[in-house]
């Protein structure tokens, strides 16, 4: 199952509304307010994640299993567990970064 999660932008300018997330050294804003669901990421300099990902806008699907949808697929950020019950992870396809998210709390996984 892949089912649209979110649209991730990355921007230099500061947005409105941002919640900083200190363990990525990302700032991240307007998911919420979206209608689409549509993140602003604004990356600080000593933010570790690929460039692909820093630089290109990245679509986000919520997935069954993470382990599974990434199977085969060139991995740029290995499974992880950004919050509790949250395992999410980024392959690169066709030159875009796509981000995976399985939420343990729906799926009971």
């Amino acid at each position: 199952m892949l089912k649209y999660h979110h649209l991730g932008i990355p921007t230099t300018k500061k947005m409105p509304g941002e919640r900083y997330l200190e363990w990525l050294h990302v700032w991240v804003s307007g998911y919420e307010e979206s209608n689409y669901h549509i993140e602003w990421m604004r990356y600080e300099p000593e933010c570790r994640l690929p460039e692909i990902v820093k630089t290109i806008p990245h679509v986000a699907f919520e997935v069954d299993d993470v382990v599974e949808a990434i199977k085969g697929k060139k991995i740029i950020i290995e499974p992880n567990g950004p919050s509790e019950g949250v395992l999410v992870a980024f392959i690169e396809e066709n030159g875009a970064p796509i981000e995976f998210i399985q939420d343990k709390h729906r799926h009971g996984k």
